[in-house]
């Protein structure tokens, strides 16, 4: 038996995927708190519990994420940008673009033919072009964050939120409240000012298709709704809670093939 195991040390969740014999076999997320190392103990323990199996049992370790070096136990480490790249194409083979949106980051990038990051940006400066705005807007509204696809979905229009910063997007939110908008209605426009700067950043990459979008906020089905009719292309999404999972997966099937290399059987390499 053949044991896989990713970990991706996020700046706001760490999420842990385990692969038996290639095959998906369980998964774990923790907030990541300050205490990475934990985080990261908890959410790959999680993972093997689903098989029964303890974290000694595994074969091979990938981690990735911002905390990626903070794990002794590993036996490698990758960017976010390999492990989301490997973990697209475990869903979505024929992807060329990826976007990722986190609590703390953006990041598009574009794949060769087999897989390789040959174009990337971030946007790791502002906080209004990541999922955490989205998520204080919510909150700011009196929603929790599982709230946020069906609460936007109500909305009949948006209203515009065009701050480029975080600071004056907020200060936009606070003011349409004062005019007595409604949340679904800000909601919708933060969901949108958020997808207008994924596109932008996208076409930084020289976006191609397929597109996959990845990352927490794609959950949420108005996210994606959005997303394809700004891009007026079809996107891929891999299914459920799965979508927040492809950097612990990415690590994982990097992982497996990390483990046929060494064993000596034919790996094809994807990224």
């Amino acid at each position: 038996m053949s044991i896989a195991a990713g970990v991706d040390i996020g700046s706001t969740h760490t999420k842990a995927a385990l692969l038996v014999d290639g095959e998906l076999a369980g998964t774990a997320i923790r907030h990541t708190g300050f205490r990475l190392e934990e985080a990261a103990r908890e959410a790959l323990e999680e993972a093997c519990s689903v098989v029964d199996i303890r974290p000694e049992d595994v074969d091979y370790l990938t981690t990735t994420g911002y905390g990626r070096n903070r794990i002794a136990e590993r036996d490698l480490q990758v960017t976010d940008l390999t492990a989301q790249a490997w973990g697209a194409r475990r869903f979505f083979p024929a992807t060329r673009t990826v976007l990722d949106v986190g609590g703390q980051t953006m990041k598009a990038l574009r794949l060769d033919d087999v897989g390789r990051v040959v174009s990337f940006r971030l946007n790791d400066k502002c906080a209004a072009g990541t999922g955490a705005f989205l998520e204080k807007t919510a909150r700011y509204l009196g929603h929790p964050v599982e709230e946020i696809g069906d609460v936007a979905a109500g909305a009949t229009e948006a209203v515009p939120i065009s701050g480029v910063c975080a600071v004056f997007a907020e200060s936009e939110v606070i003011n349409h409240v004062s005019q007595g908008r409604r949340a679904p209605e800000i909601l919708r426009g933060a969901m949108e000012s958020l997808v207008e700067k994924s596109v932008r950043l996208m076409k930084r990459v020289g976006l191609e298709p397929e597109f996959t979008l990845v990352g927490g906020i794609m959950r949420f089905p108005t996210m994606v709704e959005v997303m394809r009719r700004d891009l007026a292309e079809e996107v891929n999404v891999p299914a459920g809670e799965l979508v927040q999972f492809t950097g612990a997966i990415g690590a994982a099937v990097l992982s497996a093939y990390r483990l046929e290399q060494a064993r000596g059987a034919p790996a094809a390499r994807i990224a």
